[in-house]
């Protein structure tokens, strides 16, 4: 999909540096247009600051850092290294930026102490991070976390330069001590690490240096990056158009005292664009449900599965409860419904540990837990899955043969077996309100009514999820969003 930026992992960074130097254009270029870049873009960011800290590794990043410090200094600024290695580490082209960088003055400590360290951040005005680059991996050495807690300590503004030291650039992960940036330049493009959480938590604001690679050298990555352009393929009402070439939508679910979440289902399905929305309930809250949506077509479980045929998508789970009844009904549907599935809510507990009820569907199912539910369908601690949200997707859609989507601010969307891993970003902490999975759901299911493969439904479900939650909150404010405004703002997100 051309509506989707890259995000590199350190292996697909490598390799795109490499077949840059193979080309014919040197790893010193490359290192040079890094650390202009990244200047150019700290004295944008800190026009009034004047003295600045580098703290420097012995790998390429302290390098990059040398290099920042020299174009620091051309402009009129104080900058100061701190070598926290050996230089007999360095390769030729850190070691030669080096050397560069103290023949024209710039103040360079080797290896300081800890209170040389200490005093020399507290004179900072800002610290420039390029202790750790991409390779970096696991948990910092005991020295190096050392540094890192000290550079967090300092109280002063931190640019990490490529990926803050303690991130794995690969996938995010936060081992040990991490730095806590306010603002990452990333070299060519961003990292993964980057935009997955916990990693994301530690990088500020992102923004991308050219360093001088080619396009014509580039190669479709693993992960990107969702946009909003993703919306454009949606497929939209026209002239002529009947509701049910619009898509039609079967919504399963709902429970005594859980009436509300296939209502919002259903509901958001309609505002994204489907053209009949039918809910299936049990009796007990079938005449209510019907009477809270009257353009809903509401029918009794189980005489209501008769149109689970009829239906361009089922959407299975919201509000269904757990009873063994109800977890019969999930499985036998993920395993014998023929067309366009999600399942979410009441209904992952049904395949939580068995995820491979899913695995020989013809049309892959979608899954929209989040990390408490997909902990319970990996057997795992929600604390790991936080901790390692890209692991615990890929696991998750390699198990089921299903497109995965783990919710979050950082909503990770992974196609079925787990390798291509599309991640929408949300800035809308109003999303954290009752139901708002509820309306996911439905919106999810809306796409695959309207004919979209799976995974491109589960794209699009999850930009335009986040997006009517940043309208809804720009009308309202973040802390006042319900799901209904989030339902409400969905036509506004398909509007050209």
């Amino acid at each position: 999909m051309n509506e989707l930026l890259p995000l590199y992992d350190a292996t697909e960074m490598r390799a795109l540096d490499a077949a840059a130097i193979e080309l014919g254009i040197p790893a010193a270029v490359l290192m040079e247009r890094a650390g202009l870049g990244a200047a150019h873009e700290i004295m944008s960011r800190f026009p009034d600051r004047r003295r600045f800290a580098i703290v420097a590794g012995t790998g390429n990043n302290g390098g990059d850092g040398f290099v920042v410090a020299r174009h620091l200094l051309a402009a009129g600024l104080e900058p100061e290294v701190l070598l926290t290695g050996p230089a007999t580490r360095l390769s030729p082209e850190s070691r030669g930026n080096l050397e560069v960088a103290e023949r024209l003055g710039v103040p360079v400590r080797r290896r300081p102490s800890q209170a040389q360290l200490r005093r020399t951040l507290r004179g900072a005005e800002v610290v420039i991070d390029a202790l750790f680059g991409t390779g970096f991996r696991g948990a910092p050495p005991p020295v190096a976390a050392t540094l890192i807690e000290s550079i967090n300590a300092a109280g002063r503004p931190v640019v990490a330069l490529d990926i803050p030291s303690g991130v794995d650039a690969s996938d995010g992960t936060v081992v040990g001590a991490a730095v806590a940036a306010e603002l990452t330049v990333a070299f060519h493009g961003p990292k993964l690490g980057l935009i997955v959480a916990p990693g994301c938590r530690h990088a500020g604001a992102v923004v991308v240096a050219d360093i001088g690679i080619p396009p014509q050298l580039e190669s479709p990555t693993l992960s990107a990056l969702a946009t909003r352009s993703l919306i454009d393929l949606v497929p939209r009402k026209h002239h002529g158009t009947s509701k049910y070439g619009a898509g039609s939508v079967l919504v399963v679910g709902g429970s005594d005292g859980m009436s509300g979440a296939p209502l919002l289902a259903a509901r958001a399905a309609l505002r994204a664009g489907a053209g009949i929305a039918w809910v299936a309930v049990p009796a007990s809250v079938a005449a209510q449900v019907g009477a809270a949506q009257p353009e809903l077509m509401v029918r009794a479980l189980p005489a209501g599965l008769e149109l689970a045929d009829r239906a361009g998508a089922l959407a299975v789970g919201p509000g269904l409860g757990r009873s063994a009844e109800a977890q019969a009904l999930v499985r036998r549907l993920a395993q014998r419904h023929r067309g366009p599935l999600v399942v979410d809510a009441d209904g992952l507990i049904a395949i939580s540990g068995k995820l491979a009820t899913t695995a020989r569907r013809r049309t892959p199912a979608v899954l929209t837990p989040h990390e408490g539910e997909m902990a319970r369908l990996l057997g795992r601690e929600p604390e790991w899955v936080a901790s390692n949200r890209l692991a615990a997707v890929r696991e998750a859609a390699a198990a089921s043969r299903a497109v995965v989507l783990l919710k979050g601010a950082d909503t990770l969307v992974a196609a079925p077996g787990g390798d291509r891993v599309v991640v929408s970003v949300s800035d809308t902490p109003g999303l954290a309100t009752a139901g708002s999975g509820d309306v996911l759901t439905g919106v999810v299911a809306a796409m695959l009514a309207k004919g979209l493969d799976p995974w491109t439904a589960a794209c699009c479900g999850a930009v335009m999820h986040a997006r009517a939650g940043r309208m809804a909150a720009d009308a309202i404010g973040p802390d006042g969003i319900t799901s209904a405004d989030v339902i409400e703002a969905l036509p506004g997100v398909l509007k050209p």
